[in-house]
């Protein structure tokens, strides 16, 4: 029975492991702010693994005067990321009493050199939940065991951001509707409206499912995802943060609006969409 029962711990997979260690800070902050303390760190360490390995790219080349020009990372849709910002960075300090207040800086000075994420990522959020330095350096070091260059970076990190947001729905019930469809509704949608090319608008488009679910559709029937254009508003901030977040991992570009917003009240860019349900306009 014991061998058993330690069978079973080593196969589970890395998306449980994880979701084990981020259930620990439950009692250091309340259930339903934690899914952002975890999605933003896994997402950190994303963007900091996609910037190492364009880093170590240049490099190689003999490029290594442009490897602090953000310029040279962009044009790879790649996040450049400071010193301080970068995953290695928080590693090392992870054990230390100020971690929380590093991981903020982190997160500030990543949007900030990158304009596409203005408004996406957490602001002092970490610093403000005062959470227990020993379970934020536990999570850390969970995180850190994630290998987001294997084969397939989006779908890597795009697993765990699946895994945890419909983790997150279902242990918060109701209110996990307010940022998560199911999948398989999801997946539904995206089967009937068929997007191939045009406009794909979410009026309230929560953590911005739908989008990814239409860009796998594309993938899947060997479309081109720049046929597409994507637009979404979400009215919910952390919501909306998360969004952002889950799309960027994805490298999917999206215009959800420069703030948070309601669609009754206030029109989107893609207002010539013109419906209240996920849609589809193909081009002509």
């Amino acid at each position: 029975m014991a061998k058993k029962k330690a069978a079973a711990k080593n196969n589970k997979s890395f998306e449980e492991s994880l979701w084990e260690t981020a259930t620990k800070l439950r009692g250091s902050v309340e259930s339903s702010e934690y899914k952002h303390v975890v999605l933003s760190l896994i997402f950190l360490k994303f963007v900091s693994d996609k910037f190492e390995e364009r880093r170590a790219e240049l490099i190689a080349e003999g490029k290594d005067k442009y490897v602090d020009m953000v310029e040279f990372y962009t044009m790879q849709n790649v996040f450049y990321l400071p010193e301080t910002s970068r995953w290695s960075y928080i590693q090392q300090h992870a054990k230390q009493g100020d971690i929380a207040i590093k991981i903020d800086s982190a997160l500030k000075d990543v949007e900030k050199s990158n304009a596409s994420l203005k408004g996406a990522l957490p602001d002092n959020y970490f610093s403000r939940l005062g959470l227990d330095a020993s379970k934020l350096s536990a999570l850390i070091d969970a995180i850190n065991n994630i290998d987001t260059v294997e084969d397939n970076e989006e779908d890597t990190v795009g697993r765990v951001y699946e895994y945890f947001l419909g983790k997150f729905a279902a242990s918060e019930g109701k209110l996990g509707g307010e940022f998560y469809t199911p999948k398989s509704v999801v997946n539904l949608i995206a089967e009937m409206i068929e997007p191939f090319k045009g406009k794909i608008y979410d009026p309230c488009c929560g953590s911005g499912g739908m989008f990814v679910q239409s860009l796998k559709f594309v993938q899947s029937h060997h479309g081109n995802t720049k046929d597409i254009s994507v637009y979404g508003q979400e009215f919910t901030a952390t919501t909306y943060k998360l969004a952002k977040m889950n799309l960027a991992v994805r490298g999917l570009s999206a215009n959800l609006g420069e703030v948070p917003a309601d669609t009754f009240f206030k029109a989107s860019s893609a207002e010539s969409v013109g419906s209240m349900l996920p849609f589809y306009a193909p081009n002509p």
